[in-house]
């Protein structure tokens, strides 16, 4: 009887899972333009699979379009808009639902036939499973934002935009460490210490900075307090208190944005710590060393970028740009911490 592990590692394995963390990464810069361009709320109903097929005649645009007009977005906000600038925004959101069809079934397919076939390793199979789960109620997850914006609001719930983009960024650094994973083999020997721990920890403070950026999206904060270093003139905004503390910590678009600036703050200094104590460490091979100033680097590149989409008033092409940076950064985090980890 063949066995169902061939080897302990794939590469063809691991190049299919690079080409998924690809196509995630294209779809957090599409979900970046969905929202920056109030689109996320033109496709109204939920049809997993009807709704891969856009309008196709001049009555499918004037029935999508009629059910557009029901929702508080189009009658506090768009009014009066023009079927033409409807078929923009809906086109955006479409789009990002079909790429993520796409990726569901770049995924899936090479996943079972990776599996008939017995080549993917044991150790990696329960996981592959785990992260096509969540993949599924990743589907599951961006529906549940958009409903939030249908009846009572004109945008969807910052928090629900959280949970959304976290949950992409939480794949796409799954999909690297997995597809590492399956280029090299099952670990044979883990380096403990502290530059684990530290790898670790900056992996977590990219992430939560990840969270903040979205709740600053998810309020619109990044259009208002467009002076830096201060906010309004003063270090902490007017209106930085709502009327409960979740009020302030996720609604309070004074609140938000300070969490961002405050943690961009720490994240900054924690990076250049480790970037220097990489290059001075005589522990980690080169390659690492270089990994770690590399990932210094792009944590100062990204401060500066929100500085100045900030101070520009958070145009499209440039808060697309942050978001992008955003997810490189988590990205090269990730290789670095699991380097640090194989030693």
């Amino acid at each position: 009887m063949t066995s169902f592990l061939r080897s302990d590692r794939s590469r063809p394995v691991a190049i299919w899972l690079f080409l998924v963390a690809l196509l995630v990464l294209a779809m957090v810069v599409v979900g970046g333009a969905t929202r920056l361009t109030d689109s996320g709320l033109s496709i109204t109903e939920w049809k997993p699979v009807t709704g891969a097929l856009p309008p196709l005649s001049a009555a499918d645009w004037l029935a999508e379009f009629a059910l557009y007009k029901q929702i508080p977005q189009y009658s506090q906000l768009n009014a009066g808009m023009s079927l033409d600038d409807f078929k923009t925004i809906y086109w955006w959101e479409w789009s990002h639902r079909a790429l993520g069809r796409f990726v569901g079934l770049v995924f899936g397919l090479p996943f079972v036939w990776f599996a008939i076939r017995r080549q993917l390793p044991r150790w990696l199979f329960w996981r592959l499973g785990g992260i096509f789960i969540l993949g599924g109620l990743q589907g599951a997850v961006g529906w549940w934002m958009v409903a939030s914006g249908l009846s009572e609001r004109v945008s969807v719930a910052p928090e629900r935009l959280m949970v959304h983009l976290g949950l992409a960024f939480a794949l796409l650094g799954l999909l690297i460490w997995t597809a590492l994973d399956a280029w090299a083999g099952a670990p044979r020997q883990i380096r403990p210490g502290r530059w684990s721990v530290y790898a670790a920890g900056m992996i977590g403070l990219i992430y939560l900075q990840i969270l903040l950026g979205a709740l600053v999206a998810g309020n619109d904060a990044g259009f208002v307090y467009n002076d830096w270093p201060l906010m309004n003139g003063a270090w902490i905004p007017d209106n930085y208190l709502g009327s409960t503390l979740w009020a302030t910590l996720a609604h309070s678009q004074g609140a938000v944005q300070l969490h961002h600036r405050l943690l961009a703050y720490v994240l900054a200094v924690v990076a250049i710590v480790l970037g220097i104590a990489a290059v001075r460490s005589q522990d980690l091979p080169q390659s690492v060393r270089l990994l770690g100033v590399g990932l210094g680097s792009l944590v100062a590149l990204q401060g500066a970028l929100g500085v100045v989409t900030l101070m520009a008033g958070a145009p499209v092409l440039l808060g697309i740009a942050h978001q992008l940076v955003a997810a490189l950064l988590l990205g090269v985090a990730v290789v670095f911490a699991w380097r640090v980890r194989r030693g």
